[in-house]
């Protein structure tokens, strides 16, 4: 009884550490730092979809695809500023929708082509972001 408390007690304090870096982090990181973070975070999430989807984990699948959902609807469609991104802040938002339409569509037929899509066209993205950065780190060094 002791010993299963004190690993409930483990799990909450590791997971109460887990979230406090996360959320450190996030406080620390710069826009450009935050908006890979929301990359890596919807990657992550359709990864998990994906395996759920495999072991037949339906339910868990859902709430991995729903997180991913979030991410993108809320975080990255959120974080582009319309007015000064112009013709690229409209392009992006339109294949955010397209990312996020293959997303429910995934969710709804268990079909891992649509999650495979959604995938590959964030990871273009997030690794075309990713370059920016290091561009830009480069030219201020």
């Amino acid at each position: 009884m002791i010993i299963a408390r004190q690993k409930g007690a483990y799990g909450r304090g590791a997971s109460a550490y887990a979230r406090v870096g996360v959320e450190s982090g996030a406080l620390s990181a710069s826009p450009h730092q935050l908006i890979v973070m929301l990359f890596d975070g919807a990657l992550a999430a359709i990864r998990k979809a994906r395996i759920h989807l495999e072991q037949g984990h339906l339910a868990d699948k859902g709430l991995a695809i729903s997180k991913a959902l979030d991410i993108v609807n809320q975080g990255l469609v959120a974080a582009l500023d319309q007015e000064k991104g112009g013709e690229v802040a409209e392009r992006l938002a339109s294949l955010y929708d397209y990312i996020a339409r293959q997303l429910v569509a995934a969710n709804l037929h268990n079909d891992g082509q649509r999650l495979d899509e959604a995938e590959r066209l964030l990871k273009e993205l997030a690794g075309a972001w990713r370059e920016i950065g290091t561009q830009t780190q480069g030219g201020v060094s």
